[in-house]
């Protein structure tokens, strides 16, 4: 059951038995899809390893940590009309590409597909999966799942022309809630994103990780979305929940002084979403709130 439609992009750095097992599981789907690996500069061998082990794997060295938008320059070298972001520590189930491309098909403004999150090693639900399946955007009839407000690059099949059109990964974000802003852009240009419970995407999260960097980094990304995106008042809102939620610690600090000092840049790039976009914001915003899938930790 080969399926030309979907190209698999990967990101690593530095995580070169976490990225040959996902390579393994790749090669070995139903689909048979095209994998591009971008290499962003790691120093353990990666990129020899990677051309042993799967020579048919195309592998990209831009010879710099270039975070999420190695995922960009993956996708300038696709053909295929949608992509699928793995991790280097996830990876689709059989049958789970050729699913999300199946409903990419039969729904033109649909631009994101986003599978069930399964970890390993004990194949137990991810606890977001109960957030995105219980999503209160609302969304149009024809949907063919909940209507999402983000998604998750490494569970997510995406439309690779709207990405594109979209502008991919913002570079200043490089790692850590990057989706958030290129999800609304997407929902500006007028796409649909939903949520597949019925596929399947298997995550052994890595150990090789600094979760205390990947913290700040979020905090910092959230903050800049929301000055770069939502109107005044939410921006504010939302900015305020932050300061009140995280962590009391160096790591949060240096997150807003980071956020802060952007703020030239933040105001020169600000476009805020349609109200129609922003009613959709809204309506996350108490899920948000009370969510223990997304909590700022480590």
């Amino acid at each position: 059951m080969t399926d030309p439609r979907t190209s698999v992009v990967v990101i690593t750095h530095n995580r070169r038995p976490e990225l040959l097992r996902t390579l393994d599981r790749l090669a070995q789907l139903p689909e048979r899809p095209p994998v591009v690996v971008t290499d962003n500069a790691s120093t353990d061998g990666t990129a020899a390893a990677v051309a042993h082990r799967h020579p048919g794997v195309r592998l990209l060295r831009p010879g710099r940590n270039l975070g999420a938008v190695g995922r960009n320059l993956a996708v300038r070298h696709l053909r295929t009309p949608y992509v699928a972001f793995c991790d280097d520590d996830s990876w689709s189930a059989p049958g789970a590409l050729s699913g999300a491309a199946d409903l990419l098909d039969r729904h033109p403004a649909l631009a994101s597909v986003t599978a069930r999150i399964v970890v390993e090693p004990g194949r137990e639900d991810d606890p977001i999966n109960a957030e995105l399946r219980d999503s209160p955007v609302p969304g149009p009839g024809w949907l063919p799942g909940p209507a999402l407000g983000s998604f998750l690059a490494a569970a997510t099949v995406l439309r690779a022309d709207a990405f594109r059109a979209a502008g991919g990964f913002h570079p200043r974000l490089w790692l850590g809630g990057e989706e958030e802003l290129l999800a609304v852009d997407l929902a500006t240009d007028g796409w649909w994103l939903t949520y597949a419970e019925h596929l399947t995407v298997h995550h052994q999260p890595s150990v090789v990780r600094d979760s205390t960097l990947r913290r700040r980094h979020g905090i910092r990304n959230t903050l800049w979305f929301t000055w770069l995106r939502r109107p005044a008042g939410s921006a504010l809102r939302r900015t305020l929940h932050l300061a009140r939620t995280v962590p009391r610690d160096t790591a949060s600090l240096y997150a807003f002084a980071e956020a802060a000092a952007a703020l030239p840049w933040v105001l020169r790039e600000r476009r805020v979403v349609p109200a129609a976009v922003e009613s959709r914001l809204r309506s996350l915003e108490h899920a948000q709130h009370r969510s223990t899938a997304r909590r700022y930790t480590g």
